[in-house]
């Protein structure tokens, strides 16, 4: 049932957000008690991607940000990110919700930011599917290369929107047990690799010296000198993923337990591993100055070339695989986290009521899914037909996977930082009694702020992070209309179906 009317000043009331739909039999209803907290963790943990996070991004940050000094970056991020966890998990426990973001901005800052922000975040995540599938379609196709199998990078990005809406039409158990299989896998082999290289190589403590993230390295030669900006943004795009964890609480056992233990093992978690394994890579190096013209001149053998020199060729080769089945999976979680936030938004009324059905037999978001599908689907298509060069290079990696993701980080680090706004009004409005000094007030204050400042360091690289493309400019600008046009449907519903309006962001399901 929905939680009692507050009284404010001047007598007028404040309904503090929650419409329970556990006993509503026409809402449609995700499968309850299908993942435990291992479920939830591989659901959201491979959403971050480790291996490509290293793979991909560690070289950026080696090569145009803090240089070895990359692993103090992480830790950074680690602990901003953790200080986020404080409230967000606050906010967990209160709200057994799909909808994540959305419903707890709606909560908390009111509707009409609420439906703009779950606007927002369904087409970052959307995005971010296909942005997946560019970087593994890129991947792909070289390693077919390899065998004297030429394919072009859309029909295999398109090939694993198919196989991903396949997968995700079924029970949720399904998608976990897939994730499970190609989270550990990649972990594992980044593991062998982080204790080969640490006890083999070069190790340098100043690299794990936190103070190190603040700092650039200077210009070398031909290499520019390094932007502490850069090093930052991509720390922190490393981690996207981990903050799905809400989005899975009605089909978890124990909600209010499970997914504030899956925030917390992910976000620390992710922060040791993706130090430890930065730190290895850089240790594969006998300098700081080889480590950074490695990661400027060929970042794709940053990992794979250490790998090959302490361990054997194995395990460069096996890493060279895990790439492409470790982008498969990422796409996979957030294909699964778009779904459900078009379901959410559907079964409020707030989109085509159709997307809030789920499947009679598996009770999966199965219309969400396909829908989601269809929106990777025609993005692939788009930059196939109008990006074009035909270089894998620039279409598949650079624009599909690399601007397509700054896309959706955009809105993510975003709505990240009102999340916790929102955690702060939320509490001292409608639960004052119970508010406290750190995970209610302070906790998410530095979080809002910190990630503000992530967001300033964003924009100020823009132009390096672009990589030139001419439209890259637009991509903020983009977001920010999306997020209006969610805004002024709200005041549309708001006028002319009230009832809807009062919905917005506030089904819940407390009937776990």
């Amino acid at each position: 049932m929905a939680e009692p009317e507050l009284s404010v000043g001047g007598g007028s009331k404040a309904t503090s957000p929650g419409f329970d739909v556990s006993q509503r039999e026409e809402v449609a209803k995700l499968r309850k008690n299908s993942v435990g907290l291992g479920g939830v963790l591989f659901l959201t943990v491979t959403g971050a991607a480790p291996i490509s996070a290293m793979l991909f991004n560690v070289p950026i940050m080696v090569g145009y940000g803090q240089g070895q000094a990359a692993p103090a970056a992480f830790m950074f991020g680690a602990i901003v990110l953790v200080i986020f966890s404080v409230g967000y998990v606050a906010m967990a426990r209160k709200k057994t919700t799909a909808g994540g973001f959305y419903s707890y901005i709606s909560h908390g800052l009111g509707r009409e930011l609420g439906m703009g922000t779950g606007f927002g975040s369904v087409i970052a995540y959307s995005l971010f599917e296909a942005s997946l599938c560019g970087g593994f379609a890129y991947f792909l196709g070289l390693k077919l290369q390899v065998y004297g199998i030429s394919i072009s990078w859309p029909w295999l990005a398109l090939a694993m929107v198919v196989i991903i809406s396949a997968l995700t039409y079924f029970d949720v158990r399904l998608s976990s047990a897939v994730l499970a299989v190609g989270l550990i896998a990649e972990v594992v082999v980044l593991l062998i690799f982080d204790g080969f290289v640490l006890s083999r190589g070069h190790v340098n403590f100043g690299a794990i010296n936190l103070l190190k993230a603040f700092q650039g390295f200077p210009a070398q030669g031909k290499i520019a000198a390094g932007a502490v900006g850069i090093g930052l943004f991509f720390a922190f795009w490393s981690w996207v993923g981990f903050e799905m964890a809400p989005n899975y609480a009605e089909e978890s056992r124990d909600p209010k337990r499970i997914v504030p233990r899956a925030l917390y093992i992910s976000v620390i978690g992710l922060g040791v591993f993706y130090t430890l394994t930065t730190w290895a890579g850089v240790s594969g190096y006998p300098t700081a100055h080889a480590a950074i013209a490695q990661a400027f001149s060929n970042p794709s053998n940053f990992y794979l070339a250490p790998a090959s020199k302490y361990a054997g060729p194995w395990l460069g080769s096996l890493m060279s695989y895990l790439i492409i089945t470790g982008s498969f999976a990422c796409g996979m979680a957030f294909h699964n986290t778009a779904a459900r936030y078009f379901y959410s938004l559907g079964r409020e009324g707030l989109m085509p009521k159709v997307l809030g059905r789920t499947h009679h037999k598996w009770k999966s978001p199965h219309i969400a899914s396909i829908t989601q599908s269809a929106i990777a689907a025609l993005v692939i298509i788009g930059f196939a037909l109008f990006t074009g060069t035909g270089n894998p290079t620039s279409q598949a990696y650079l624009q599909l996977y690399g601007l397509m993701a700054v896309m959706g980080v955009i809105t993510i680090l975003a709505l990240q930082a009102l999340v916790s706004l929102a955690i702060i009004v939320y509490y001292e409005r409608f639960h004052s009694d119970e508010t406290h000094w750190w995970r209610t007030r302070l906790a998410p204050a530095l979080a809002f702020l910190s990630q503000l400042y992530v967001i300033y360091l964003l924009f100020s690289n823009f132009n390096f992070i672009g990589s030139g493309f001419g439209y890259a400019k637009w991509l903020g600008p983009i977001d920010l209309v999306i997020v209006l046009i969610g805004i002024g449907g709200a005041f549309y519903f708001k006028k002319k179906k009230p009832h809807l309006y009062e919905q917005a962001g506030r089904l819940i399901n407390e009937g776990m």
